[in-house]
């Protein structure tokens, strides 16, 4: 899953892609690159950012998403907010990634009822702005288990089919590296919910703690290292920024396993 953020202020790539022009051209470079799913985003959800309304992220993400689902393009919009969700499936979106698991907004749920599209759901306390003071857990890897347990029964009881369902971890999201890197090894407990695995390790935070280096766009190598490892602790979808880099390395790593 290649990341698209049409934000001026994500924390590796902000302002990158706010041009529809120059978003449509990147996220048609991640598909040639070997990308498989594209992830468009239009609100950051880094620690502390500030939220968007609908109708800005709408006006970010919608040009970009109609134009790539048109070219044959299989995507993802990561949002919270219903509005949009709804918006972006009719303008060819496929898959929902709710950072808020479909708690954000009181309408999302029904939306994604509604359209019966996959939809990943992501493990976080609080909201950016709150969330890194809620990383207090008793034991990270069975906190998140149970919590996304909850999750996952939610959603289905809101009319959402479990086989259209896949479960993010939240790296990073109310985690300190230390909790984020337990995830990373508990992931074998966490795919006993039966539920693909989503994981973005991508040049987060955590990465540059280990590897001392503060630019998260020098952090690929480490990078390729957490996801190569996140596969082989179960995960099934790698979010990542560094498309053709990943591929490359999944696929030797996917030769060397197999």
């Amino acid at each position: 899953m290649g990341i698209l953020n049409v934000t001026p202020d994500s924390f590796s790539d902000g302002g990158r892609h706010a041009i529809p022009a120059i978003a449509i051209k990147a996220g048609m470079a991640m598909i040639a690159a070997g990308a498989d799913i594209l992830d468009v985003g239009g609100e950051s959800t880094r620690p502390g950012s500030v939220a968007v309304s609908p109708e800005i992220e709408q006006d970010r993400v919608l040009p970009v998403i109609r134009a790539l689902a048109a070219s044959g393009a299989l995507v993802s919009v990561d949002t919270r907010h219903a509005s949009t969700m709804a918006a972006a499936l009719a303008a060819g979106a496929a898959i929902v990634n709710d950072v808020s698991a479909l708690t954000h907004d009181p309408d999302a749920l029904s939306v994604v009822a509604r359209a019966g599209c996959p939809v990943v759901l992501m493990h976080m306390r609080g909201t950016p702005e709150t969330m890194n003071g809620l990383a207090c857990y008793d034991n990270v890897v069975s906190d998140v288990r149970a919590e996304l347990a909850e999750t996952l029964a939610r959603a289905v009881h809101g009319g959402v089919a479990a086989e259209r369902i896949a479960l993010d971890p939240g790296i990073g999201f109310a985690k300190t590296a230390e909790q984020s890197l337990a995830l990373l090894r508990g992931l074998p407990d966490l795919a006993t919910l039966g539920r693909p695995l989503l994981v973005g390790v991508s040049r987060k935070s955590f990465i540059g703690r280990i590897a001392e280096q503060p630019d998260a766009a020098r952090r690929v190598g480490g990078s390729l290292a957490a996801g190569l490892y996140a596969l082989s602790r179960g995960a099934r979808i790698l979010r990542v920024h560094d498309v053709e880099e990943t591929v490359q390395a999944v696929r030797v790593w996917s030769s060397l396993t197999n």
